[in-house]
């Protein structure tokens, strides 16, 4: 999952995705937030809990 507004619009699909049983990986250098600090929020302490956070190039990697 990637997107604009980490701890917004992504933060909020992303907490739907996980109540309807959707596995998620999340592309960390993919997503923007207004700050570094609001972006870090949510990548280090709640995506964590409801998927992976990995970097674009790795996930793509995995799909080959």
């Amino acid at each position: 999952m990637c997107g604009i507004s980490t701890n917004i619009g992504v933060e909020s699909t992303a907490r739907f995705a996980y109540e309807y049983g959707y596995q998620q990986i999340f592309a960390e250098d993919a997503c923007g937030a207004r700050s570094k600090k609001e972006h870090n929020l949510s990548m280090k302490t709640i995506f964590p809990r409801i998927g992976l956070v990995r970097q674009t190039k790795d996930i793509l990697k995995n799909l080959e």
